[in-house]
């Protein structure tokens, strides 16, 4: 079939465009993938395993930014895009069950990093072809979306392709490859002018990202529920349930830094960027690259707080007075201090301001971080826990004018929108 035969069966998004069902289909395949990562790292949890976990976790949020991209350019509901995007689904599917293998086959199993790379080939491949037929020019199109993928995967073979020794996790020259494939991806996908990248519709594109950071908290959940009895098969105790709530307290509050305004004053600063360059900046800058590091903030706490729940679990020890193993206590508080990093990055890209409350609570966290291996499990969690329920109450404080204009914006802009639905469905349905 002709391209102008397949565009007519791909609509163009329109700038009121929402999120929908489908889409959070889609994100829910990526919840997967996210609690994989955390799978895969915590079995033999290194330096070098925590660097691939890392290594998955861009290529896989590229794989989904640029999923957010398309439905923000096409209606991803319509005409023959559900049945592509039910192929995707397949073989991202794929992609997540060969994870384990990605660096490397197991003996007599098959090739776990070509079945990687030809699922993630798939899933980007499928995401260019929608994009070529909406292009004014294919052919230079091709060359813009199609060459950097292509030396991605190219880069991905290799490295599987490399020597591997038995019993190891992946080796330095492996993970060197893998960073080249990200920074190829993020570099290619990142030139705005280039691959004339546009935001239709402000209100889909910070939905898209409010809410798979919303399944990203929701994922930390789920890993602290399923830590401690699957990993030591111990009973209840008290310690198991404080330790608990302090984890279940600390993802709570890292919902509330960013939901209470965070994610309100950003989206609001996009709607009212009309530069179509300057937006696309915007929201290349302060969703597809800065929300990385709060994803990557959020899996790295999920997969400390399941480490330290397993310990004081052990019924072989005191679960007061256990401490954390090896680098688990690096790995919980980094993610603390990575996700704040993040939020402090992309409130400083969107309104050119620091905040000073949230670099105080970096600075505190980094020189805890030290003697923090010192401490019982159970205290380095409290210790966590109050530091961001502390930094939560200071956003709360009643004198802060900024906190309340930009809730009261969205206020207003949400009532509006319900008053306008109510009536176009009293007028039509």
């Amino acid at each position: 079939m002709s391209a102008g035969h397949w565009r007519g069966r791909i609509l163009p998004a329109a700038p009121g465009s929402r999120v929908n069902r489908l889409e959070l289909f889609y994100d829910l395949v990526f919840v997967l993938a996210f609690l994989n990562v955390t799978t895969l790292v915590s079995v033999n949890l290194s330096v070098r395993t925590l660097l691939a976990g890392l290594l998955v976790l861009a290529l896989l949020w590229w794989c989904w930014v640029s999923f957010a991209a398309l439905g923000n350019a096409v209606r991803t509901d319509q005409g023959v895009l559900p049945l592509i995007g039910a192929v995707t689904v397949v073989a991202l599917f794929v992609l997540n069950v060969s994870l384990p293998e990605a660096f490397a086959s197991r003996p007599g199993g098959p090739p776990g990093p070509l079945i990687f790379a030809a699922c993630y080939l798939v899933v980007r491949a499928v995401q260019v072809l929608v994009l070529l037929t909406r292009a004014d020019a294919p052919g230079r199109a091709v060359l813009r979306f199609g060459l950097p993928l292509l030396a991605s995967v190219t880069l991905l073979l290799v490295a599987g392709a490399l020597p591997h020794p038995p019993g190891v996790g992946p080796t330095w020259w492996q993970l060197a490859l893998w960073a080249a494939a990200v920074g190829v991806e993020f570099t290619a996908g990142g030139r705005v002018r280039s691959v004339r990248l546009t935001v239709v519709s402000a209100g889909h594109w910070a939905e898209r990202y409010a809410l798979i950071l919303l399944i990203a908290l929701g994922e930390s959940i789920i890993s602290l529920g399923l830590g401690p009895k699957p990993a030591t098969g111990s009973s209840l105790s008290w310690a198991v349930i404080v330790a608990s709530i302090l984890g279940v307290t600390t993802i709570a509050a890292l919902w509330w830094m960013y939901f209470d305004t965070v994610a309100h004053a950003i989206e609001q600063q996009l709607h009212g960027t009309r530069d179509p360059d300057a937006r696309a900046a915007y929201a290349r800058d302060v969703y597809a690259y800065l929300h990385l590091p709060l994803i990557a903030g959020i899996i790295l706490f999920a997969l400390g707080a399941k480490r330290y729940l397993a310990v004081i679990a052990d019924p072989h020890g005191d679960p007061w007075r256990v401490r954390a193993l090896g680098v688990d206590y690096r790995v919980l508080f980094s993610g603390v201090i990575i996700y704040i990093v993040g939020l402090l990055a992309l409130w400083a890209r969107a309104t050119h301001r620091v905040r000073l409350w949230p670099a105080v609570t970096v600075v505190a966290l980094i020189a805890v971080l030290l003697p923090a291996g010192r401490l019982p499990a159970v205290a380095g969690l409290a210790v966590l826990a109050l530091a961001s329920v502390a930094l939560v109450l200071t956003g709360l404080r009643a004198g802060d004018p900024l906190r309340r204009r930009v809730r009261q914006t969205a206020l207003d802009e949400q009532i509006a929108a319900e008053q306008e639905q109510s009536e176009w469905r009293r007028r039509h349905l």
